[in-house]
């Protein structure tokens, strides 16, 4: 897989360099001849069915996203339609009557008529707008802005942070909520962007809330991309790229549920072909519909800077990891298993020991912070047990997530404490609970260890919760439970296992405070947003605390 194109000639303003790379995941888009085929595809009347989204923000630039639909039978998944030319411009004013960069690409069927284009030679820290043109039709409009400079002090920076959004559990409400905001530099989505389930898979048929496309569970190519192309027809995700560039990392179900190196819990070799294959077809409608960079090994493992105030390091705990235990085999203590990979965690340790930004930010798809259940009822043991990744016989080992490889997590937070790096923060999405945690260096012996992070978990947008599971009242069932994982975890601060909704992460050089929102039905697509809880971390400690107010 390539993760660069060639570059493509484009205007820009004097004294500006404009870069551009003209966006495939798999291949390189050669310079088409279109004749008739531009006549036809301008007869049928492109349309852009899928918005307009940007990423990976930069101090002098930014990745632009569309989808462009040349003719009516030119879906997502179908390889049809022409190749298409497909015109891109960014302005300094919403009015567009500042022009400071344009140029043209070809969108063809190779890329399921995608388009990304890496811009470059923009200001810092600077809000733009921009826009596609195919044939005489013009897309939405979408707003983007750069980071600070590497070496430039800000006061500072706010993100939403979002993940695990189940197109048939419910409305992507959050996504709204979140979209109407105007004062976050990008929003963090971490992981389960998508869910590669059959209809009725997840959740039950009869808990459906709406359905997607395709019916069965996506295997192929074309079905990842039809499945991606049904998540941009919604309108609340559609507002949510045209209104922020989105930071993303994938997790599981952009692939199949528990996936690992080799395989997942929902995959069955032969009758669902190889892994390799399938993978490979995940990965590359991902790239194609995302606004993500493809970065080291073909994955989503960067990084990215906030000026002096912030370095965020973004994980893939999927595509190098070791199968998950099972119970009676295997150990999770295993130092020949990993969740990251050796070339993957040498680069992030390296990368927080050199960090010079005074937070060091840390997207995971999944907890780092060790969980034991402790003493609950049989009713409420399995559900519990099957979100946060536990054999349900009730062993405390959690072994999807960094539970099930203690190895790894020992030599991370060792080396996080022995080279005193400082202002550690972890961001992790994945199982549909809110969490605010210490990460002890020793659970064994927290308090005494000593911490050395914290860590800030956002529920789900709409995927099942607790009480979704059990098909009861929240703050019934949960109440129970969360009183009985606190009691056998004293570095968890709070939790809400109950709610959906979005996280607002604010950092200033004082502290890291995640504000937690929820949504009060996420089966109502004009569903209201609420503030929940507030907690911090302040500067040096690498403590959690509770704070009595929102950001904003």
């Amino acid at each position: 897989m390539t993760s660069h194109l060639p570059s493509v000639t484009t205007t820009a303003t004097p004294r500006r360099r404009t870069v551009v790379l003209a966006a495939a995941a798999t291949a390189a888009l050669a310079p088409l001849a279109l004749g008739s085929t531009a006549a036809h595809a301008a007869d049928a009347a492109p349309a852009f069915l899928h918005g307009v989204a940007s990423g990976d923000p930069l101090p002098d630039g930014v990745l632009l996203w569309t989808r462009v639909t040349p003719t009516p039978e030119a879906v997502p998944g179908s390889g049809a339609g022409p190749a298409t030319q497909v015109t891109w411009e960014v302005a300094g004013d919403k009015a567009f009557s500042q022009i400071v960069a344009r140029g043209a690409v070809t969108a063809s069927a190779a890329t399921d008529h995608t388009v990304k284009v890496d811009v470059r030679g923009l200001r810092p820290q600077t809000s733009y707008w921009y826009r596609f043109t195919a044939g005489a039709t013009v897309s939405p409009a979408g707003r983007t802005r750069t980071t600070a400079g590497r070496d430039v002090t800000t006061a500072g920076v706010r993100f939403g942070v979002v993940s695990c959004a189940n197109w048939e559990s419910g409305y992507f409400s959050a996504y709204r909520h979140l979209a109407a905001r105007t004062d976050l530099d990008a929003i963090l989505h971490l992981g389960d962007y998508i869910y590669e389930y059959q209809s009725g898979g997840y959740p039950e048929a009869k808990y459906v809330v709406r359905a997607h496309e395709p019916k069965h569970e996506i295997v192929s190519l074309a079905d990842y991309r039809t499945r991606h192309g049904k998540y941009k027809t919604d309108g609340d995700l559609q507002a949510l790229h045209a209104a922020h560039p989105v930071v993303a990392i994938w997790d599981d179900h952009e692939f199949a549920d528990d996936a690992w190196s080799d395989g997942a819990g929902n995959h069955t070799p032969g009758a669902e072909g190889e892994w390799a294959a399938r993978a490979a077809a995940a990965k590359q409608a991902y790239f194609e519909w995302m606004p993500v960079r493809a970065s080291i090994a073909g994955t989503v493992y960067r990084r990215l800077r906030f000026g002096t105030l912030a370095d965020l390091h973004l994980l893939d705990l999927r595509s190098f990891r070791s199968q998950q235990v099972k119970v009676g085999s295997g150990s999770v203590d295993d130092p020949e298993r990993t969740l990251t990979g050796r070339a993957q965690l040498d680069w992030l340790k390296a990368g927080l020991a050199e960090s010079d930004a005074t937070w060091k930010l840390v997207g995971t798809s999944v907890m780092i912070s060790p969980v034991a259940l402790g003493s609950l009822p049989a009713h409420l043991l399995q559900p519990l047990a099957k979100l946060l990744g536990l054999p349900q016989g009730g062993i405390a080992a959690n072994v999807d997530q960094w539970d099930g490889y203690t190895d790894d997590r020992k030599e991370l937070l060792g080396h996080l404490k022995d080279r005193n790096v400082r202002n550690t923060v972890f961001l992790t999405g994945d199982i549909h609970m809110a969490w605010a945690n210490e990460v002890p260096v020793n659970m064994a012996t927290y308090p005494g260890s000593g911490t050395a992070a914290t860590e800030f978990v956002v529920t789900s947008v709409t995927s099942d919760n607790l009480d979704d599971m059990l098909h009861v009242p929240a703050d019934t069932a949960s109440l129970v439970a969360e009183s009985a994982v606190k009691s056998a975890n004293w570095h968890v601060k709070w939790l809400d296992m109950d709610a959906h909704g979005y996280g607002v992460l604010d950092v200033t050089a004082e502290r890291s405070q995640m504000d937690y929102y929820v949504v009060s039905d996420k089966r109502r697509q004009d569903a209201s947003a609420a503030w929940a809880r507030s907690y911090r971390t302040l500067n040096g400690t690498h403590k959690v605390e509770r704070a009595d107010r929102p950001v904003h």
